[in-house]
């Protein structure tokens, strides 16, 4: 039988759905599976001072602070897919985001104050001892936004719950990412609508999915609206600014959180330079919807191909 149930954390609701031999048995994996996210969301969260994320983040310049495992792990994790995206992602946007005020009314830093944002930006701006497992902040501005990677980390947390539970199928669906295994309620793939970039209640494309996850990331959803601008809340830690709003970005991944990273990675680089990034990867599979004169644009790489349902609408070659 199905069991589902929502839960709000991390700032948004997290839908779970699983086949279980009983509705008990059900129940319990999901329970255990919100309380994973649960962890992972006291591990994690910026907003809060009383997270471990936090304490690193508000550590004197020097200070040595010993994370646990999980946590080291996974901003050495981050960190890898820096360098692997070419600085288009990095976590390391604290700095920027006060700049900007993007966790408040909004703002638009001078020219000096961008300049001293963006030397504090960066995940350079932490040192790592592997050893001891001990990272310090080298200026005083920097902090780490786990923003861009902790919902797909507490998705994956949350699947080895199910797993240890011996749920075969199901759907979590967690603000703009999904993660599916095992077949549907009838015994297929997933079915998974894609939103248009600006209109969210209007399917653009339509994904077949079984195994792993997909991440979706646009900046029509959250912004800042100062002196009549509207600023995205992703911003391009190479450069500072807000992200234009050109359209969006879908990864499709085994691993949700590499889903999660690269789709806001590739939303960084823009369409042509995160279709070019995409083409040499054949683990991933990517769908941009790139908004231009008033029309929607669809292009993806040749890892996509296998998840997509062709309808009237899309023809293959983007």
């Amino acid at each position: 039988m199905w069991v589902e149930r929502e839960a709000y954390l991390m700032g948004t609701t997290l839908s779970v759905a699983v086949a279980a031999p009983t509705r008990v048995q059900g129940i319990r994996a999901i329970e255990d599976a919100l309380s994973a996210v649960r962890r992972a969301e006291n591990l994690l969260t910026t907003w809060r001072d009383d997270s471990e994320m936090s304490r690193l983040n508000h550590a004197g310049v020097g200070q040595a602070v010993v994370l646990s495992p999980a946590l080291y792990r996974l901003l050495r994790e981050a960190e890898q897919w820096t360098r692997t995206t070419g600085g288009a992602f990095d976590p390391a946007v604290g700095a920027l985001n006060d700049a900007w005020d993007m966790r408040g009314v909004g703002r638009i830093p001078s020219a000096g104050e961008l300049a001293a944002a963006r030397d504090a930006t960066g995940m350079d701006r932490f040192a790592f001892t592997d050893t001891t497992r001990a990272v310090s902040r080298l200026s005083s501005r920097a902090w780490i936004d786990t923003g861009g990677f902790g919902k797909g980390a507490a998705l994956r947390d949350a699947l080895r719950e199910l797993r240890r539970h011996g749920i075969r199928s199901g759907m979590l669906n967690f603000g703009g990412k999904v993660l599916v295994f095992g077949p549907d309620q009838k015994g297929g793939d997933w079915v998974v609508p894609v939103a248009h970039p600006s209109q969210r209640a209007e399917p653009a494309v339509r994904l077949k999915l079984r195994d792993c996850s997909a991440s979706t990331s646009g900046q029509s959803e959250r912004y800042v609206t100062v002196s009549g601008r509207r600023l995205g809340h992703v911003l391009d830690p190479r450069t500072g600014a807000p992200v234009a709003p050109w359209g969006s970005v879908t990864a499709v991944a085994e691993d949700p959180a590499a889903a999660d990273i690269i789709s806001t990675a590739l939303l960084v680089l823009g369409p042509e330079a995160g279709l070019r990034w995409a083409e040499r990867r054949d683990d991933v599979g990517v769908l941009l919807l790139i908004e231009r004169n008033g029309r929607l644009v669809r292009s993806w790489n040749r890892a996509l191909e296998q998840f997509l349902i062709v309808d009237s609408t899309i023809s293959l070659g983007g």
